[in-house]
């Protein structure tokens, strides 16, 4: 190979790794949850859960008389709630969490609205 044909490879390689990279930190800055907040499924108030989609009064009652039993030691545990399904747990998944604060202050709307 000659000189040039490795500048050319080196040079594609290196648009081609900045690219990458520059693609993984736009999908990481998309998520809502580092954008809007998060729940703490463990500490937060009724109040505080009717701020996810999909999540009303009853849900958010629902889902602190399970936890009064048991602490949820994974956001998938969430799926026993009454009501609560696995696609309601996609959609809710990048705003929960089990530890930490909880710092949704704002309403989410379901996506399509």
């Amino acid at each position: 190979m000659d000189r040039t044909s490795k500048m050319f490879r080196n040079a594609l390689t290196l648009v081609i790794v900045v690219g990458a990279l520059s693609l993984g930190a736009l999908n990481a800055s998309a998520k809502p949850s580092t954008q809007q907040g998060v729940v703490n499924v463990n500490t937060a108030s009724v109040e505080q859960l009717m701020l996810l989609p999909g999540i009303g009064r009853t849900k958010a009652e629902r889902i602190l008389k399970r936890r009064a039993k048991r602490t949820f030691r994974a956001v998938s545990e969430l799926t026993r709630v009454k009501g609560i399904g696995q696609k309601s747990l996609a959609r809710l998944r990048d705003y929960l969490r089990v530890a930490g604060p909880t710092t949704l202050n704002k309403k989410i709307q379901k996506k399509g609205n």
